[in-house]
């Protein structure tokens, strides 16, 4: 049995498929892990939706800010309509169902057997593996609850943008949010900067990519992560990063995911939009 980690699919279904015939994926006894950001700007969310719930316990997707987005948007919340392309799942007639098991995926899986963790973004320096699921939890929970809408009406926003304990109520669960979706970059005293988003080396030089911080508590925890187009293919830090920008016309890139076997890239072409 092997288990497969994908990156950023964004509705590139297509793709999608030719990379699981190139990695030969047998959906019988082989497992995938998604990065997150299942939908939007592409073609075929909802297909892509339908596939991955299709499999069921054998595909574990973590949400990234692009799935939080769809979720929004089912739950009447207007904010950056016009920047999404998903009237085909909102419209679709199984809408429902989708939206629904979307919001029950986790925010972050962890498998100590095989040793790694699966977040969408990235984790801010202050955490370390146990406070990182334990915040992960917590927002699952919103999510999952029956206050979820009131949630997805206030989850939008840069700040805090720096953790501390005694955060709570919506800029505690916020944070949270921030820092598993949409993260890239941080400062020496880990507060996120959510505005930079460009090639490493071209940031402002107070800021640091957040795997690269020197004080980051998880640096011995092997994690795989999405969310950066802009970074490519990344092994280095104990992190690899997978989004490799398909729904750009770029890569669309794929790890087995084993504890003692070296972690190397299989990518299919994407034709981008």
């Amino acid at each position: 049995m092997a288990t497969y980690a994908i990156g950023d699919i964004q509705g590139c279904y297509d793709e999608l498929r030719v990379l699981l015939d190139r990695l030969r994926f047998d959906p019988v006894k082989d497992r995938l892990w998604l990065v997150g950001d299942l939908v939007n700007r592409g073609p075929m969310s909802a297909q892509v939706l339908r596939f991955i719930k299709g499999l069921g316990d054998r595909a574990v997707s973590v949400l990234g800010n692009h799935d939080l987005h769809l979720l929004a948007l089912g739950a009447g919340n207007p904010k950056h309509s016009q920047k999404s392309n998903l009237h085909e799942v909102l419209e679709a007639p199984d809408r429902d169902e989708l939206l629904d098991w979307l919001r029950h995926r986790p925010m972050m899986h962890y498998d100590e057997k095989k040793g790694f963790a699966l977040v969408h973004a990235g984790l801010p320096p202050q955490w370390d593996l146990a406070q990182a699921l334990s915040c992960a939890r917590e927002l699952e929970a919103a999510l999952r609850g029956p206050k979820y809408r009131a949630f997805l009406h206030d989850m939008y926003g840069n700040k805090p943008a720096r953790w501390s304990k005694t955060l709570s109520g919506m800029n505690r669960l916020r944070f949270i949010t921030n820092s598993l979706t949409r993260m890239r970059y941080c400062d020496a005293k880990g507060t996120l900067d959510l505005q930079e988003k460009g090639v490493i080396g071209t940031q402002p030089p107070h800021l640091l990519p957040w795997f690269a911080h020197p004080d980051r508590r998880t640096r011995e925890v092997r994690i795989i992560f999405g969310h950066w187009s802009n970074l490519g293919y990344h092994a280095n830090h104990n992190v690899w990063g997978l989004d490799t920008g398909c729904l750009w016309g770029m890569r669309l890139t794929a790890v087995r995911v084993h504890p003692h076997r070296p972690i190397l890239p299989v990518s299919v072409d994407c034709l981008g939009v």
